[in-house]
């Protein structure tokens, strides 16, 4: 009955997420596309100098005393910066649109300075490509923002999102050998990143933490983005995501690493990488569903010091390792339940120091052994003995086996 429950709520708690954030991306779509009204004022940037007639910084002085909507329209195809450009504190919304061929703002001279510090609501970027900064390409302070087909490359971090911002969609973007990529101070309402590349992030491709959980209801919705090559994919810490139906290649550490509360990873693609696929690490009610890994060198999924963690309907294929279960919470023991884990190279569950509740799982032909429980013995202090309790498992015997026959085994603790 109560391992009913614990599972009946973690399943409550994916629903609620998913719900908010659906909505969250519908009202996005349909009613959230910030801009100027259809006749306001339009400034056009005509020279790629650090100021003077035509530049940029001009163009941003313009529209700041405008009374109506603004558009500032790039018609140069490289702007070199080398002193801070003024925020945007526009009042009546700003379109940034670069030319047809693209724009690119080179602010290698601006040392840890904010690119475009947007302190206003309702601004839209369009086209535009920011390389080269040792602070932010984009720092967000405000509402009702739009990132759309832009490339932001070789910066500290590519869009800051403070946590007093909202209503936001970065769509159809490319970060390119940044720290990070898109970084998170808190949980936000309506808020989406989607169809957006990243690559070869040295820290993160995107980074959402904050020190204690965020008692904010909203999730942002982390959907259909494509990640490789980065240090880790993505990095969540007490913030609310809902990520799902992304693809992660090679990344170096992690493809998503959770810490405290507040995420769902559901129906991802998690292929190569020479560490672990996703892990969650004192986390708490985290969900981890419907994803399919492979390829990786260790771990596909690792739980360690979490609770009420829910690792359901998993696949792993060709992975070093299948699952793990390490020094979790005896008082909120995690669960796993109908995960299928295929020829791995070692072995299939590994349960350390751990007490989870594994129910219908599958492993098939693993190369060491399917399940492996050990007790953990620190240097100094008592032992901490495992007891996961089984029901159902299909427990393949290791491939190298003349006659390998699957054990199924009943309903009991170790």
């Amino acid at each position: 009955m109560r391992t009913s429950r614990r599972v009946s709520v973690a399943i409550g708690v994916l629903v609620v997420l998913a719900a908010v954030a659906a909505g969250g991306w519908w009202y996005q779509q349909s009613h959230l596309q910030p801009g100027p009204a259809a006749n306001g004022v339009t400034a056009v940037v005509t020279s790629g100098a650090d100021r003077g007639p035509g530049s940029l910084r001009e163009a941003l002085f313009v529209v700041a005393a405008a009374k109506e909507g603004a558009t500032i329209s790039i018609q140069v195809p490289r702007i070199v910066l080398e002193t801070a450009l003024p925020p945007i504190v526009t009042a009546h919304g700003l379109s940034i649109v670069a030319q047809q061929a693209g724009s690119e703002i080179d602010a290698q001279a601006l040392m840890s300075s904010t690119v475009l510090d947007i302190a206003a609501p309702n601004t839209s970027i369009e086209g535009l490509r920011i390389k080269n900064c040792m602070g932010s390409a984009v720092l967000l302070r405000a509402v009702r923002f739009r990132l759309t087909s832009s490339t932001i490359e070789a910066c500290d971090v590519g869009v800051d999102v403070a946590e007093n911002a909202g209503d936001i969609l970065l769509e159809r973007n490319r970060f390119v050998n940044d720290r990070i990529g898109v970084r998170f101070a808190g949980s936000l309402r309506n808020t989406s990143l989607g169809k957006n590349e990243f690559a070869n992030s040295r820290d993160a491709a995107i980074w959402a933490v904050r020190s204690a959980p965020d008692s904010a209801p909203a999730a942002i919705a982390v959907r259909d983005n494509k990640l490789s090559g980065d240090r880790i994919g993505m990095v969540v810490g007490n913030i609310s995501l809902l990520i799902e139906r992304n693809e992660v290649i090679n990344a170096r550490e992690a493809a998503v690493h959770l810490v405290g509360a507040g995420a769902v990873v559901r129906g991802n693609r998690i292929t190569g990488g020479a560490a672990m696929g996703i892990v969650a690490e004192n986390a708490r009610a985290a969900v981890i569903e419907n994803n399919e890994l492979d390829g990786l060198t260790a771990y596909g999924i690792m739980v360690r010091g979490s609770g009420n963690t829910l690792v359901r309907n998993n696949r792993m294929h060709n992975c070093g390792y299948g699952m793990a279960f390490v020094l979790g919470d005896a008082q909120g023991p995690s669960t796993a339940v109908e995960n299928t884990v295929i020829q791995p190279k070692f072995n299939g569950i590994d349960v350390i120091g751990d007490s989870p509740i594994l129910r219908r799982n599958q492993v098939l032909r693993p190369r060491a052994m399917a399940l492996h429980v050990e007790d953990f013995q620190p240097p100094q202090g008592a032992k901490v003995v495992s007891r996961p309790f089984l029901d159902n498992n299909t427990l393949g015997a290791p491939d190298t086996a003349a006659s390998p026959k699957p054990i199924v085994n009943s309903s009991k603790p170790r």
